[in-house]
């Protein structure tokens, strides 16, 4: 039996599609480049040997990739539910205040692996109670996810600038940061992980964040696949009314998929607060909030799909600085357009190729199958 029409088989689906959603954009960025005047395959090159040529270069690209598999899998949990949590930047800039809390308790009395569970339970936690009163709101008021949680960003970013300046600074410094934390309360690096291949990490920052990203991969595949609250949430996403008509409880749905998402996207702190800076400073959100939407859509809401996403979108940052260092005239500006035009293929055009791929497989019979043939 051929595939319905508008529907595809899961490898075109999962595979196919985002491949060539990808392929579309490198070659429209390629023109953008030739276009002022630099040759698409050295930057291309440029851009690999950056990212994934040197241990020093993989350990960024797995850096930057931990931030986007949290932000990534707060989005997906979100949308499998029926809800577009815009609100992972703020809910991971407010994370940032847990897991810093934790370590500036008790970095300087425990070592890290008693700090670590106490810092991945802080992030969650504040990260999830930002994202309590919009989910509340959008399951009892009607008010749409999609502005109440940007809303909270904005909040959020002023909290943090206001705590910062007024209250966690050190009295005699003069940045809006706190202090360094203790050893107790920074994550060490995996210099030994990228050992076991030959590399040495040399200055990445890759650290002992992206097992506890690897690690909420596998707890989000069991959450949403293996268990009834899983299968609630996504049936909710499904169909509201026939959920609640099944009696599932549409407020409960809405607010524990919202608590689960601005967990995951508190913990994202993990990575640049505890991991790379060892402080709490402005800014150290860096937009992976919004790329993780980008992350999300392009691995099609799961695990696996997410991790290579991110995967994908640390070798474009960590290849876009090689990439701006190495050929001055490809801007960072330049970078950026590269990025967004990934993201727009991966999230706003998603679709574009997916009707004429429907119709090719629905006049495509499986292998075994005769053909059909036309009167």
């Amino acid at each position: 039996m051929s595939a319905q029409p508008g529907q595809l088989p899961p490898f075109v689906n999962y595979g196919v599609m985002p491949l060539l959603n990808l392929v579309v954009a490198f070659l429209i960025s390629g023109i953008v480049v030739w276009f002022i005047g630099e040759s698409p395959a050295e930057a291309l090159r440029t851009l690999l040997e950056g990212a994934v040529g040197t241990g020093e270069g993989i350990g960024f690209t797995l850096f930057y990739a931990t931030n986007f598999i949290f932000t990534g899998l707060s989005v997906a949990v979100a949308i499998h539910c029926g809800l577009f949590n815009i609100g992972s930047e703020g809910q991971a800039y407010i994370g940032g205040l847990g897991a810093a809390l934790v370590a500036l308790t008790l970095g300087d009395v425990m070592p890290w692996y008693v700090t670590a569970p106490f810092a991945v339970v802080g992030a969650a936690l504040f990260g999830a109670l930002w994202a309590l009163l919009p989910a509340y709101l959008q399951a009892t008021r009607g008010s749409h996810i999609v502005i109440t949680t940007i809303m909270f960003n904005f909040i959020a970013a002023a909290l943090m600038v206001y705590l910062l300046v007024n209250v966690l600074r050190v009295p005699t410094a003069m940045a809006p940061e706190t202090r360094i934390f203790a050893e107790g309360g920074q994550l060490p690096k995996l210099g030994w992980l990228l050992a076991l291949f030959g590399l040495k990490i040399g200055a990445a920052p890759f650290n002992v964040s992206f097992l506890i990203a690897l690690a909420m991969c596998v707890v989000v595949w069991a959450l949403i696949w293996r268990t009834r609250i899983g299968y609630e949430i996504r049936t909710t996403g499904i169909n509201p009314t026939a959920a609640t008509y099944a009696g599932i409880n549409y407020t409960r749905m809405v607010v524990i998929a919202m608590l689960l998402s601005g967990g995951l996207a508190g913990m994202m702190a993990l990575n640049p607060v505890m991991g790379a800076s060892a402080r709490l400073q402005v800014e150290f959100v860096g937009g992976a909030g919004f790329v993780g939407i980008a992350v999300a859509l392009m691995g099609r809401n799961h695990p696996v799909g997410i991790v290579l996403a991110a995967i994908l979108f640390g070798v474009l940052y960590q290849g876009g600085n090689e990439l701006s260092f190495w050929i001055p005239t490809i801007s960072r500006d330049m970078i950026v357009v590269i990025q967004g035009l990934v993201i727009l293929f991966a999230g706003a055009l998603e679709y574009m190729f997916r009707p004429a791929l429907a119709r090719l497989f629905s006049r495509t019979p499986r292998s075994g199958e005769p053909a059909v043939a036309k009167a």
